[in-house]
């Protein structure tokens, strides 16, 4: 077990209440320190708009493997039901995105793993 199970635990739990209170399909994917929506917001390519991305949704799902709230589970299905397409503007980013859906699926399902050398 980590030392800091207990902190891992609390903090997954703190960020998804509040990705849950923003709303499980409509939380955006960037905030300022103190939960408001930021005035500028950081590009993606050549789009420059809050969207609920599929990174974030990807790692909050993610946090569910600590979190100690029955509402993880909410995360955890919004990974498995994720959409793999375009937003309406057309924006996709299977690189960044796409990476981090991966890895949480291979957290999530148990399948992450250290991968180390066969000796002969």
């Amino acid at each position: 077990m980590p030392r800091d199970k207990k902190w891992q635990q609390e903090y997954a739990n703190r960020i998804q209440n509040f990705l849950y209170c923003q709303g499980l399909k409509t939380y955006v994917d960037q905030y300022n320190i103190d939960g408001s929506t930021p005035d500028w917001i950081l590009p993606a390519g050549r789009y420059q708009k809050l969207r609920h991305s599929l990174g974030l949704v990807s790692t909050a799902g993610a946090a569910s493997i600590m979190a100690t709230h029955p509402k993880g589970w909410k995360f955890v299905d919004e990974v498995w039901n994720a959409k793999l397409e375009p937003y309406e503007d057309g924006y996709f980013d299977p690189y960044f995105d796409g990476l981090l859906y991966l890895f949480s699926l291979m957290h999530l399902s148990g399948n992450y793993r250290i991968i180390t050398p066969q000796s002969n």
